[in-house]
């Protein structure tokens, strides 16, 4: 409806302006005066006309002095005859110069009737080009049964192709997909001993580290053609059409095979059925079941291969994970610190960095950054470099960025009064020292009172190198530190603020989790409690089923209360003992507003390692 509005008003547009042009040649023209046929024999009698031109009945007459005239004659009767019965001299009529022009009846019947037929055609037109409009439209819907992939089918693309080696980290997925790889390139390798490839393999891991990259990657090393939908893509408006798209896609694939299809964001319809929304006749349901055939009816070692990726395994459907579907899983898990380093070198390639630029350091100061946290960190010290009008990105604009990506931009425009920039300094010198001073605290890297995103200020702590295991000595460690800002208040000022809001959520959440999820409480023992229920549909926890009494959820209360007094103990005991270093802490960030670790360690010393 939007083109058809849109032509029709270009069309609506040019006719007015043709209107327009046409009145003005019109009335811009000079019309010929018009006289009798008498003063017109006068004027010939005279000598005042030099030429005549007869143009059927209507006579065209052009004076010595260049005006213009027309007369009618008679009908019927030539114009010599009608001067000679008039009387005019042989010699007049000798001098006269008279010219004929033919006219067709045709002609003038066209010229008459053109007035009246043009706004005729312009209708005729519009509705034509209506017609046109609505069957394009219906001609598209008869056809939204079927799969839009033809453009997305990397074997007619003429991109750049996608190899493991452009795929930095992820060395164990890697590996795992080599297999599917020798399959599609040398299938009789596998036939020969009777194996049989995996049906269907799933991606899984974060947002962002890379599962469309591999995928992608194995289509580029297998050589084959790569059929990439998302599963959001299947689900439209009207019941059965993303079963049908399914249907188009794998007949289409079937096709080409051997080949490769990718759904990205497999959760998207492969949800648990029967969660209560929707009926048996729920779009995405139907969709589902269709992929579920599809799979199933695979001919043994046809050449297609599907893979999928997700970030929610845990909410997909169980028919989807049985052997002889996604009957192998991927795990594509954030970069460790080696990956990140050969992450930041892929992405670091086409970007001038100055050769002081440690990389390692980078990967150091970047737990947890998946890669396309590391693609977006150098990205943004490239843009930082650019601002600041330099030619060469260094180990600052890097370092920036890495907060920037973390904790949002700065808010310099977020002035702050005396009072108020002097409890955040000693909130911040708060967190810092307890991070400094209790034994299995991760370092302290940064900290600053410049406000960034939410956040008023911030600390910024480090692991030495990457962990997975955490011991109940760290969490408490950690509770003690998220707690130290809400203590250095208290103690300085007498009073806390909301500034700590944030750091109560995190320490008491903290706590909980200590308490139900990991088994660390000494007193309720090595046990989780409740059982923590989703809406499937959409992916957020709604309630909690308790499996404990309430004599035990009383237990749980005082244990959690147990952990946060104990730690806000220790917080305030040793901001009271280190009164002095606190100061000098906070007195400097007043002054300067962001320390680095070399400026906090010349305070407080090194941090004694465990």
């Amino acid at each position: 409806m939007k083109n058809i509005f849109k032509n029709f008003s270009l069309i609506v547009a040019v006719f007015l302006v043709l209107a327009a042009v046409s009145l003005l040649f019109q009335n811009n023209q000079q019309k010929p005066t018009e006289i009798s046929m008498s003063d017109f024999v006068v004027k010939v009698q005279n000598g005042e006309v030099s030429k005549v031109v007869v143009n059927g009945d209507n006579l065209e007459i052009q004076s010595v002095d260049g005006e213009k005239l027309v007369a009618n004659k008679e009908p019927g009767e030539s114009l010599t005859t009608l001067l000679k019965n008039y009387n005019l001299s042989e010699q007049r009529l000798k001098d006269l110069k008279i010219e004929i022009k033919s006219n067709s009846t045709f002609g003038n019947w066209m010229l008459s009737l053109l007035p009246s037929l043009l706004p005729l055609l312009f209708i005729i037109g519009l509705f034509w080009m209506l017609t046109r409009q609505v069957q394009g439209v219906n001609s598209r819907n008869l056809n939204f049964g079927q799969n839009a992939d033809d453009d997305k089918k990397s074997g007619k693309e003429k991109k750049e192709k996608i190899t493991f080696k452009q795929v930095a980290g992820a060395k164990e997925a890697k590996q795992e997909l080599v297999e599917v790889v020798e399959f599609l390139s040398n299938p009789k390798k596998f036939t020969e001993v009777g194996a049989k490839i995996p049906r269907g393999v799933l991606l899984v891991g974060p947002a962002g580290t890379g599962k469309t990259l591999l995928a992608k990657a194995v289509s580029g090393e297998a050589g084959v053609p790569f059929f990439n939908v998302s599963g959001s893509e299947f689900v439209e408006m009207f019941v059965g059409v993303g079963a049908s798209r399914v249907r188009s896609l794998f007949q289409k694939a079937k096709k080409n095979a051997p080949c490769i299809i990718f759904i990205d964001e497999l959760d998207a319809i492969g949800r648990q059925r029967g969660a209560g929304l929707g009926g048996s006749h729920d779009e995405r349901e139907q969709t589902l079941n269709q992929i579920l055939v599809e799979m199933d009816g695979f001919e043994p070692n046809a050449g297609v291969v599907i893979l999928a990726a997700t970030n929610r395994p845990d909410v997909l459907d169980a028919a989807l994970l049985r052997p002889g579907r996604f009957d192998r899983r991927v795990v594509v898990d954030l970069p460790d610190l080696n990956d990140r380093l050969e992450i930041l070198l892929v992405h670091s390639v086409n970007k001038p960095l100055i050769k002081e630029v440690d990389l390692k350091r980078v990967a150091e100061r970047t737990p947890g950054f998946s890669g396309a946290d590391l693609a977006n960190l150098m990205n943004e010290a490239a843009i930082l470099t650019a601002q600041r009008n330099k030619k060469k990105i260094s180990q600052t604009e890097i370092f920036e960025s890495i907060e920037k990506v973390m904790l949002g931009p700065e808010r310099r425009s977020r002035i702050l009064n005396e009072e108020e920039k002097k409890i955040t300094a000693y909130h911040e010198a708060g967190h810092a020292l307890l991070a400094h001073k209790m034994p299995h605290t991760d370092p302290v890297q940064k900290i600053s009172i410049i406000a960034r995103g939410q956040a008023g200020g911030y600390t910024l702590k480090v692991p030495e190198e990457d962990r997975h295991m955490h011991p109940r000595s760290y969490f408490i460690g950690e509770l003690s530190v998220l707690l130290a800002g809400h203590a250095a208040e208290k103690t300085v000022f007498g009073e806390v603020t909301t500034g700590a809001t944030s750091d109560l959520k995190r320490a008491t959440s903290l706590a909980r989790s200590l308490v139900t999820e990991f088994g660390m409480s000494e007193k309720l023992g090595p046990r989780t409690f409740g059982n923590k229920e989703e809406l499937i549909f959409l992916g957020r926890e709604i309630s909690e089923q308790r499996d404990y009494s309430e004599k035990t959820a009383q237990a749980i209360d005082n244990e959690v209360d147990a952990l946060i007094s104990g730690a806000y103990k220790v917080s305030c005991d040793i901001i009271k003992t280190e009164r002095t270093t606190l100061d000098k802490i906070a007195d400097e960030l007043l002054v300067k507003e962001t320390l680095e670790k070399e400026e906090f360690e010349k305070i407080v010393g090194k941090k004694i390692k465990n």
